[in-house]
């Protein structure tokens, strides 16, 4: 219920007048997007190999970067749920 008083509500233990943008999420990290963008990223590097004769030097140049994107797009959600993160 909400009460009579005018008093300020804090929400976070930063100013809002030193830093506006804390109530409405731009303090917040891509924790979703990143793996996305990531998985994508590995993904379309993986699809670009289809189609056409590769040299191994295309080869390493496009399946281990796709690589580290896909485990990290498994890896950083799992690393971010860790309990002594938050």
């Amino acid at each position: 219920m909400a009460s009579k008083t005018r008093e300020v509500a804090i929400r976070s233990g930063v100013d809002p007048e030193e830093e506006p943008s804390v109530d409405w999420g731009w303090h917040q990290n891509f924790t979703k997007g990143l793996p996305i963008a990531a998985g994508l990223t590995g993904i379309i590097l993986l699809l670009f190999m289809i189609g056409h004769s590769i040299s191994w030097t295309e080869f390493l140049y496009m399946a281990i970067p796709a690589l580290v994107c896909l485990i990290g797009a498994v890896a950083y959600p799992i690393y971010k749920r860790r309990s002594w993160r938050h």
